[in-house]
C-alpha cells in the first residue's frame, strides 16, 4: 500500500497487510513518506509538545525468568538492590521540586513491595508531590492494581512483548499471554492510562506478529506504547540469531522507527516515547529520529547514582548520570527539535 503524505485524509485503518508491506519495504522513499505520514497524524492528533518524564528504577528483583530480560531470577551475575519507601519518596520529592510533573515508577515484578507498601509510598508521593504517577511493575493481582489506582496512581505501563502466544511461551516460560491481555482489559477497567509495547527485533518474531501487535495496541485502546529495540544480553539464555529477512523481522534501529511510525498512524491520539533503549542502540540521533516518525515523549533517568548501573535489562540499559532539572532538559529538547515542551502532567488527549 502507497499513502501520499500530501492526501487530505491519512488513512487509520491499515490491514495487517498493509502494515507488513510497510515493515517489509527497504524503498528509502517510501519510509521516508511512512514518517512524514505518522509525523502529521502526531501534529494533528496530539500537537507540537514534548512530553518529559521521570523514570525511577526502584528494584531489580524479579521473581520471573524472562529469556531475554537481565533482572531474570536466575541471573547470578546481577548485583540486586530495592531501594525503601523513604528513598522512593524522596526521589519523587526531588524530581518535583526539579520541574518534573510525571514519575514513572519501574521495577522488576518484585513482591516484596506488597500491596501495603506500594498503597503507602504512591499515598506519601501524592501527598507531598504535585505529580502524576505512572507505575510499571509487571502482573500484580487486580486488588493490587485497584489499590495502587486509589492510592492515587494514574497510569500503568505492563508491554505485551509479542502478541504471538507460542512466542511469547517460549520468552516468558513462566507467565501466559492470556494473562498478559487480561490484566491490561483490567487496568483499563480500574480507570489506568494504560501502557503496552513490544520489543522490535526478537528472535523468532515474524512480519505478521509484529502487525498484529500494532493492531492490537489500537483493539486494547491503549494510551502509552513503548517500542525499543531487543537488545541483546549476554548474561541471558537467549542468543541472538541470523535469521531469515523474508519472514523475521530483523534486530535493526529502522525496524522500530517503522513501528514507531505505524502506531501513531493506527493509534493517533497514543503517548509514544522515544525510548532508553533505543538511545542505547543511538544515543547521538535516536530520539530526534523517533520524534520526527511520531514520537512525543522521553524519559529522563532519575535512579540514585548507586543503583542505576545494577537495572541492567541489558548492557549499559542504565548508568549514573548526573540528573538535569526539568528546565535544563526541556531547554535542550526545544533547542534540538524546534518544538515546546509540555509543563502539564502529560495525559492522553481524549478522542475528539
Amino acid at each position: 500500500m502507497t499513502m501520499n503524505a500530501n492526501t487530505h485524509r491519512i488513512p487509520a485503518d491499515l490491514s495487517g497487510e498493509d502494515i507488513i508491506d510497510f515493515l517489509k519495504t527497504t524503498d528509502r522513499s517510501e519510509i521516508e513518506n511512512l514518517y512524514r505520514i505518522a509525523d502529521r497524524v502526531r501534529q494533528e492528533h496530539v500537537g507540537e509538545e514534548l512530553h518529559v518524564r521521570a523514570l525511577l528504577n526502584f528494584s531489580n528483583h524479579c521473581v520471573r525468568n524472562c529469556l531475554y530480560c537481565g533482572l531474570r531470577r536466575d541471573n547470578a551475575q546481577l548485583v540486586r538492590y530495592r531501594m525503601s519507601e523513604d528513598e522512593i519518596v524522596k526521589a519523587a520529592r526531588q524530581a518535583a521540586g526539579q520541574g518534573y510533573r510525571t514519575i514513572v515508577m519501574q521495577s522488576g515484578e518484585d513482591p516484596y513491595y506488597t500491596e501495603q507498601v506500594l498503597y503507602r509510598t504512591i499515598g506519601r508521593i501524592k501527598s507531598f508531590c504535585d505529580i502524576a504517577v505512572t507505575l510499571s511493575l509487571g502482573e500484580r493481582p487486580f486488588k493490587t492494581l485497584k489499590a495502587c489506582f486509589q492510592a492515587g496512581a494514574e497510569r500503568y505501563l505492563l508491554k505485551h512483548e509479542t502478541s504471538d502466544p507460542v512466542l511469547y511461551k517460549k520468552l516468558h516460560p513462566d507467565l501466559h499471554y492470556k494473562n498478559r491481555i487480561q490484566t491490561l482489559k483490567h487496568l483499563k477497567e480500574i480507570g489506568y492510562q494504560t501502557g503496552s509495547g513490544i520489543m522490535v527485533g526478537l528472535p523468532e518474531q515474524t512480519y505478521e506478529s509484529v502487525a498484529q501487535d500494532i493492531l492490537l495496541f489500537r483493539e486494547l485502546d491503549v494510551d502509552m506504547i513503548g517500542c525499543g529495540p531487543y537488545i541483546h544480553n549476554p548474561k541471558t539464555p537467549l542468543r541472538q540469531r541470523t535469521l531469515d529477512r523474508q519472514h523475521f523481522i530483523q534486530p535493526e534501529e529502522e525496524s522500530v522507527y517503522k513501528v514507531i511510525a505505524l502506531s501513531r498512524i493506527v493509534t493517533r491520539t497514543t503517548m509514544i516515547p522515544a525510548t532508553t533503549a533505543l538511545a542505547t542502540l543511538n544515543p547521538v540521533s535516536g530520539a530526534q529520529t523517533a520524534f520526527n516518525a511520531g514520537a512525543n515523549v522521553i524519559m529522563v533517568n532519575i535512579t540514585p547514582p548507586q543503583y542505576a548501573p545494577c537495572y541492567e535489562i541489558y548492557p549499559r540499559g542504565s548508568r549514573a548520570e548526573a540528573v538535569l532539572s526539568f528546565q535544563e532538559v526541556a531547554a535542550a529538547l526545544t533547542k534540538a527539535t524546534g518544538r515546546p515542551v509540555s509543563k502539564g502532567y502529560g495525559h492522553r488527549r481524549v478522542h475528539p
